[in-house]
């Protein structure tokens, strides 16, 4: 299996349009080609599996540790692995390198390519390359390429940046509508709400085979092991109700993988149109997403709250996480202002702030044992959202590295219901814990 990271200088470069684009064309060149995003992001993921027609894969060394990562890169990288990086190349934990892109890279020795946004500078875009190759003693940089730039600029500066910094320019990406994706309060719009993405992607690659040299950068990737593919034909133990739509679709495609593995059938359900959970489920995992865009819609599905209402209080094995824990509330304000009705299993009510609430990695721990987690462990999780509740939990200790801390979830033998997003990807087995515990339920009911 081979690997190419792509990475920027800062957010806003256009990795995720090139990443789509390079991804494309690599597919309609006959390849075997698979997607991955460092970091705990979501939504750049759904562009890669739109494009791919595969699952992407998040790569975080937070959340998974190194072996996670590498196990997860192992297990389902194709014969082709590009790697999405997030934010700039060294950004990671409170102002250190710990899990940024170039940590993934490091762990990972993979090549990168930097992609270059040109905007108002030249000779000074050359300096801050240069600074990137020297900041660390192995920085992982192999090559540039010029994102929305035209083809008289880039001439210019491509032989500029190759004689100052010894890096060489595959090519350039020129201004294109095509490219400009639109955003809201979390990022990207999702994939399945732009029509005719992978035509557009078509489009781009087209261009990308023109104007950039793709065998180059096929050579510059670097080889890495592969690992047999996991046995998912294993006899079923329980049934685990997985939400999936347009309101729920923040899921770690690891954490599905982990639940299989743990012996789940996975029953993908959606709140928004179904009637009442699978009537086969042992467990339920309601997932994060964009509650707040669909509240009325939501609030419209009584069978559905009350089918989750009862599951849940009856002792259901659940996970809810950010939106998914928005949904067990009593009531959520959506994006319009309106308050509108939600499951019910607890009092609070969700709030839209318009600005983001605890955002980044934090380290989450119990003071007893629970569904997922045992007492005093220590549990990385990740929190990204823009509406806060007003019963928030007080079950866990949530820890970030900066040295705040607060109380937060509601925890017990059946339940994990929080805003923190959790990785079942990693050192701890977390799946493990829910599918274990839907069993046992299996067997009591």
């Amino acid at each position: 299996m081979r690997q190419i990271l792509l990475t920027a200088m800062h957010s806003g470069a256009g990795k995720t349009v090139v990443t789509c684009t390079l991804l494309t064309a690599l597919k309609n060149r006959g390849m075997d080609v698979h997607a991955f995003k460092c970091g705990p992001d979501y939504i750049d993921p759904m562009f890669h599996k739109e494009v791919l027609g595969v699952p992407s894969r998040n790569l975080d060394l937070f959340l998974q540790g190194e072996s996670g990562v590498q196990s997860t890169l192992s297990r389902n990288g194709g014969d082709f692995a590009v790697l999405e990086g997030a934010m700039g190349y060294y950004d990671g934990l409170n102002a250190t390198d710990e899990a940024s892109t170039w940590a993934v890279a490091h762990t990972l020795h993979c090549p990168s390519i930097l992609i270059l946004k040109p905007q108002g500078s030249a000779l000074t875009t050359a300096a801050q390359v240069k600074g990137l190759l020297q900041f660390r003693e192995e920085s992982y940089l192999s090559a540039i390429l010029l994102n929305n730039c035209k083809a008289s600029a880039a001439e210019r500066l491509s032989q500029m940046l190759e004689r100052e910094t010894g890096l060489p320019v595959l090519g350039f990406l020129p201004p294109m509508k095509e490219a400009e994706l639109p955003s809201r309060h979390l990022g990207l719009f999702t994939a399945g709400e732009i029509t005719d993405l992978r035509s557009l992607f078509d489009t781009l690659a087209r261009q990308m085979e023109q104007s950039v040299d793709m065998d180059a950068l096929i050579q510059l990737s670097s080889e890495t092991a592969r690992s047999k593919p996991v046995d998912k034909t294993q006899k079923k133990h329980c049934a685990i109700a997985v939400s999936r739509d347009e309101a729920f679709c923040f899921l770690y495609e690891d954490n599905l993988d982990a639940l299989q593995r743990s012996g789940a059938e996975l029953l993908f359900f959606s709140p928004l149109r179904d009637g009442a959970l699978p009537s086969t489920a042992d467990g339920v995992y309601l997932c994060g997403g964009y509650p707040e865009l669909f509240a009325k819609q939501l609030a419209a599905n009584t069978g559905m709250r009350q089918s989750i209402r009862s599951a849940v209080t009856c002792g259901m094995p659940t996970v809810a996480e950010c939106g998914g824990f928005l949904y067990l509330q009593q009531c959520l304000e959506g994006n319009d202002g309106d308050s509108s009705p939600m499951c019910g299993v607890f009092s609070g009510t969700g709030v839209k702030t318009g600005t983001l609430q605890r955002f980044g990695y934090l380290v989450l721990s119990g003071e007893s044992d629970s569904l997922l987690f045992r007492k005093g462990e220590a549990v990385p999780a990740h929190e990204f959202h823009y509406w806060d509740c007003t019963e928030n939990g007080t079950d866990l200790l949530a820890q970030k590295a900066d040295g705040r801390s607060w109380r937060c979830g509601f925890t017990g033998e059946t339940l994990y219901a929080a805003f923190p997003h959790i990785h079942f990807g990693g050192e701890l087995p977390l799946a493990e814990r829910f599918a274990e515990a839907c069993i046992r339920y299996a067997d009591i009911r």
